[in-house]
């Protein structure tokens, strides 16, 4: 009889045994759950100043605009350059753009200062992830890859909803200085969690002159596919129809007096449904009309909001966005913290 290996439970080897990999989970917790908190303080931020759906909604530009910018460079800059080195730079520049925000908030800021940073923090985040990726894959030996990746996105997916409620609980209690603060310290563990990483130099044709990777005709892959443009369609059509993120703090001002740990409730509310969901998605990824989920998925996630729009108490509030955040993963909270480590 052969000797199990494992169990059914969540495999540890990548933290008992491998230092570096250890440092830089510990390294990546802690940005992703500082992450977390300053996306709270920065919503509420934004509705103190402004005051209007207008300017919360500019936290959308303020950090998509260059999460895919600086994404296409950092995947160039993984490519040709020691991807360590890249980390630390980019780390190295959110940690500056914490701090600055933690200094506006301590001045008093009036001003788009705030966007600016956090635009800053966004951009570094962006340009070092493509290389961060890479990592779990270059520090483990092949049999605990599996293992690493997992235990990385545990990390992700812990702080998706333990972040926000208590971020709302520490602007109630100090501000909004002591919640960027947070994140500042937050993401210089981070940053001296890379700086004891070894040295990762490119491979392949980076590493012998050739440049980086290039894919031709990529961009056709997906008008090719009806799975994937329909997908994509769909999903672009409810994020421009009905995201609520940037409507959380009017919703929380009209309802709940600008609570900011009725701020921090909601979020948590939205990655709990999601979490959720993924752990029951066997449910529905064996199913063979994936065109036919992703519609039933869009239109639970409308008829959710809606819901959420007439609800009048906090419990049914939470509960409508716990079922919106269900089909539809948040993204909005992981904007200002290093993006999960997958296979590269």
């Amino acid at each position: 009889m052969k000797r199990r290996v494992g169990g059914p439970f969540l495999d540890t080897r990548p933290l008992r045994g491998n230092q570096p990999f250890r440092d830089l989970w510990i390294g990546t917790s802690a940005s992703q759950l500082g992450g977390q908190t300053a996306i709270v303080a920065v919503l509420a931020q934004v509705w103190e100043l402004t005051g209007s759906p207008v300017g919360t909604g500019a936290i959308g530009l303020a950090t998509g605009l260059p999460m895919v910018l600086f994404g296409l460079v950092g995947g160039s800059l993984a490519d040709a350059h020691d991807r360590r080195t890249v980390v630390r730079a980019a780390t190295a520049g959110q940690v500056v753009a914490a701090a600055g925000l933690c200094a506006q908030a301590l001045a008093d800021n009036r001003s788009v200062l705030l966007l600016a940073l956090v635009a800053v923090g966004t951009s570094c985040g962006a340009l070092g992830a493509p290389a961060r990726r890479t990592f779990p894959v270059r520090l483990l030996p092949s049999d605990q890859v599996a293992a690493g990746l997992a235990l990385t996105n545990v990390s992700f997916q812990t702080a998706m909803p333990a972040g926000p409620a208590p971020a709302g609980l520490i602007i109630a209690g100090w501000g909004f200085s002591a919640a960027y603060a947070a994140q500042a310290v937050a993401v210089t563990v981070a940053l001296l969690a890379v700086v004891r990483l070894p040295a990762m130099r490119p491979e392949g044709a980076a590493a012998s002159g050739g440049g980086p990777r290039t894919e031709p005709g990529g961009r056709l892959i997906v008008l090719r596919r009806p799975t994937l443009w329909g997908s994509m369609a769909t999903d672009l059509s409810a994020t421009l129809l009905a995201m609520p993120i940037a409507l959380f703090p009017l919703v929380n001002e009209i309802r709940f007096g600008g609570d900011p740990r009725t701020l921090g409730l909601f979020l948590s509310a939205v990655s709990v449904g999601g979490i959720t969901a993924g752990l029951l998605s066997g449910m529905v990824t064996r199913l063979r009309r994936a065109g036919l989920v992703q519609l039933y998925a869009a239109g639970i996630w409308g008829l959710a909001l809606a819901c959420f729009g007439l609800a009048g108490s906090l419990w049914p509030v939470l509960g409508c966005l716990a079922v919106a955040g269900a089909p539809e993963k948040p993204s909005a909270p992981t904007a200002l913290a290093p993006a999960e480590a997958t296979s590269d």
